[in-house]
């Protein structure tokens, strides 16, 4: 379906095929090759797609969503009036530079090690899986050896950056300041809002629902962590030795460790740097399952799909100081890095915005200071609407 609705209409150099199972590329490739086959193959193949395409956007217009004023309305109702927000143990941002990958190890997340291999399961029941079970345990095998070296030899560098500051919700918007005084906002985060219709009871949440408006000392917390200072070369010393298997394998621990390294920092947050839950006494599988209180969203996730919001919370952290970059298309480099925030608020939860309408985007681009063009291109994926169509009506009205 994601080929379909998203990559079929826009690639039209030639034609993508989805196959579910690498065995049947090989067929797939025939068929593009044949000249006698390929033209009626790919007739097949669009008139395919555009059914699926035109079944899913009928299921979408039987959703039903609200206006944003009416979803707004419909925002989580938290009695800020009887709560008292943590406060950080300090303010600003502090570097953890070199971080022990050896301690990271045991905050590692396996099951989408294995997932990356194309290897489905969870982690460690996968290895007593009929199918999978024997090749599990040998990537696992080559995977603990390689982190062995990794460690002793030091191929790759862990870094981060943690801050925290005052911060207010206005609106949909999280406004964080640069002290106590919260006059003028250091920067601006902003949120988007879940547009579809609810159940009663359940609200139509936005990440600003979870901090305090103004009146509260509330804060929110940001961070960026890397694993993947240096892990470029010593990937690529592999290739250039035909060594594809181990290239593969530092990129993928390298993403594991990052990942690691997130949740160990996260435990951190909690238990010293913020300090909300100080007596917390979770085991791994407790911390990957995420049963402790917070939450650490990232943009371009779903509860924040934007993937712009990135650029005020490097600004808040300066994250190049520890080596990572960010992309025109605001992706992170090294690749193996991870950046989000930190909610402390005990019914922070995760969530989905979902798809959303152009009255929101164009309030959203209004806050942004955006065109509504510039938003629709951002936020393309959760468009409920064609712009394209959409421009076409306001014409013929």
């Amino acid at each position: 379906m994601h080929t379909a609705v998203k990559i079929n209409p826009n690639y039209r150099r030639g034609q993508t095929v989805y196959v579910n199972d690498a065995s049947r590329a090989v067929g797939v490739a025939s068929a593009l090759m044949s000249r006698l086959g390929r033209e009626p193959y790919v007739a097949d193949v669009r008139k395919e797609y555009a059914r699926i395409a035109e079944a899913h956007a009928r299921g979408e217009e039987q959703k039903t969503r609200l206006p944003i004023a009416d979803a707004r309305a419909n925002a989580l109702k938290l009695d800020w009036g009887s709560y008292s927000p943590p406060s950080p143990s300090f303010l600003g941002t502090r570097i953890l530079e070199d971080y022990p990958i050896a301690e990271l190890v045991d905050y590692v997340d396996w099951s989408p090690f294995f997932a990356t291999w194309e290897l489905n399961g969870k982690f460690p029941a996968i290895f007593d899986d009929d199918k999978v079970g024997p090749a599990a345990r040998s990537l696992y095998d080559d995977a603990r050896t390689m982190l062995r070296q990794i460690m002793d030899e030091r191929w790759f560098r862990a870094s981060a950056v943690v801050g925290f500051w005052p911060a207010n919700s206005a609106g949909d918007d999280i406004l964080v300041f640069g002290d106590q005084t919260r006059k003028d906002p250091r920067a601006t985060l902003h949120t988007l809002r879940q547009q579809l219709t609810r159940r009663e009871g359940r609200a139509n949440l936005a990440l600003a629902d979870f901090v305090a408006p103004r009146g509260s000392a509330d804060h929110i917390g940001a961070f960026v962590v890397t694993a993947g200072l240096g892990e470029d070369e010593v990937a690529n010393r592999f290739k250039l030795a035909n060594d594809d298997y181990s290239s593969i394998m530092i990129k993928a621990l390298a993403d594991r460790l990052a990942e690691a390294f997130a949740e160990r920092l996260h435990q951190r947050v909690r238990k010293e740097f913020w300090g909300y839950a100080t007596d917390e006494t979770f085991k791994t599988t407790e911390l990957i399952a995420e049963t402790y209180r917070g939450i650490r969203p990232a943009p371009g996730y779903p509860a924040q799909p934007d993937h712009t919001e990135k650029g005020p919370l490097f600004g808040l952290l300066d994250g190049e100081r520890i080596g990572v970059k960010l992309t025109e298309s605001f992706a992170m480099w090294p690749g193996a890095s991870v950046c989000g925030l930190y909610l402390s608020h005990p019914e922070a939860r995760y969530f989905g915005v979902g798809k959303i309408e152009r009255d929101q985007v164009e309030d959203y681009a209004r806050r942004k200071g955006w065109s509504v063009v510039e938003a629709e291109r951002w936020l393309a994926p959760i468009l409920n609407y064609d712009p394209a169509r959409a421009v076409a009506r306001g014409a013929a009205a």
